[in-house]
């Protein structure tokens, strides 16, 4: 644990990240957002101009992911969620699969895998985790999906439909979370790999969403789908030991699909972020060159608080997003959910900001001649996936009470 005193400014190195990727969202990003927007379809050409630039790559990842500061992913975050929240998920969703394998894999899996769901420029790869069930969303303790132990062959065997699996059926690389014994609930699930071609994995219903629809999100099927032994993230031996733990009653660290959203959680907020500055940028610039009645929007006061508003509550995010990063990085324990607390705000920030600038705008926020109408649509996501506002503040609840909350 670092005994660092925590510094919110930004380095040298931040900044540059920071004016890297400001300018790769401008120049390519942007321009291509609309049109992916309305094709609803995944952006491989521009995925594929950011494995160029070096931005879809494990390195990218691996460099923010474990900078000691914690402030190297939500920067980056931030700044490609400017450029657009659909694409900017086509190119990050494949870091919540390696983001699993990080977390619950050995190094000998990771050098494997992490690998092999980014490919390289011409051959690109993606990545899916796959955790959420049609019945079993915020419930993980209700997932049904079921892994079984076949000794004969060293192979686990998995049954089961997984939903809201962001590149699911498209990616290379699966990471499925499983039950593998249904009497211990949460604390009996695992997390595997499914290797590229396995027998039996496809593609159920593609969903066409309200918002971020460049981003590819489907069902995915596991039809006995059978991967090697050495498919299960962490190992058998390290599995078994914990499931023994379990039985006997012991704490348990957590499960599979809670250690891979903890650790990605204050990245999410600081996604929102991104698209909360895009329209409140916007709002601001139209008010001060809208005029009614003779003079600029902006110098009503009604107009001019929403933005003091807007403004207050992007800058209050970041910094619990940065607290957050920070928190983790250095070995902090969330003892009242900082993390949580990070992407509620988040969220909800991005939903009242795009909401707000809209309105700024009037009748063109409502167009798509102006971008804040997809900025709307694609920030309600941030108060629904990887934990509902409501299950951040359960969280969130429990943690400072200490106390069973239902």
């Amino acid at each position: 644990m670092s005994d660092q005193t925590p510094s919110f400014d930004l380095t040298d190195d931040h900044r540059e990240l920071q004016a890297w990727l400001h300018q790769f969202a401008a120049d390519v990003i942007r321009p291509a957002a609309s049109e992916w927007d309305e094709r609803e379809d995944f952006p491989w050409p521009v995925v594929e101009e950011a494995a160029k630039a070096g931005i879809y790559s494990v390195d990218f990842f691996a460099t923010q992911s474990f900078d000691a500061t914690g402030l190297g992913l939500p920067v980056a975050m931030e700044e490609l969620f400017w450029g657009d929240a659909g694409i900017g998920l086509a190119i990050v969703g494949t870091a919540l699969a390696a983001a699993a394998v990080s977390s619950n894999g050995t190094p000998e899996q990771v050098g494997e895998w992490v690998p092999a769901m980014f490919g390289e420029p011409g051959d690109l790869k993606l990545g899916a985790f796959c955790s959420s069930e049609p019945d079993a969303g915020s419930d993980v303790g209700s997932m049904r999906t079921r892994a079984r132990y076949d000794e004969a062959t060293d192979e686990w065997v998995l049954n089961g439909t997984k939903t809201w699996a962001t590149n699911g059926g498209l990616a290379d690389v699966h990471v499925v979370t499983a039950v593998v014994d249904p009497d211990l609930r949460a604390r009996g699930q695992a997390s595997f790999v499914v290797p590229p071609g396995t027998a039996g994995l496809s593609q159920g219903q593609k969903f066409h969403k309200h918002g971020i629809r460049a981003s590819h999100t489907a069902e995915v099927v596991l039809d006995n789908v059978r991967v090697p032994g050495r498919c299960l993230l962490g190992g058998k031996e390290k599995l078994d030991a914990r499931l023994a733990r379990a039985r006997e009653g012991a704490g348990s660290r957590g499960n599979a699909s809670m250690a891979t959203f903890e650790r990605t959680r204050p990245a999410v907020g600081a996604q929102a972020i991104g698209i909360a500055r895009a329209a409140y940028e916007v709002a601001l610039d139209y008010a001060k060159t809208r005029e009614q009645f003779g003079r600029p929007i902006i110098e009503n006061q009604a107009i001019a608080f929403a933005l003091a508003d807007m403004k207050t509550s992007i800058d209050a995010s970041r910094l619990l997003v940065h607290r957050a990063a920070w928190m983790a990085a250095n070995g902090r324990k969330f003892d009242a959910a900082e993390g949580s607390m990070s992407k509620l705000f988040a969220g909800e920030t991005a939903v009242k900001v795009t909401t707000q600038a809209m309105q700024i705008l009037g009748g063109n926020g409502f167009t798509r001649e102006y971008p804040v109408e997809r900025w709307s649509r694609d920030a309600k996501i941030y108060t629904v996936f990887e934990g509902t506002s409501e299950i951040q503040r359960l969280v969130i609840a429990r943690a400072i009470s200490g106390m069973t909350i239902r």
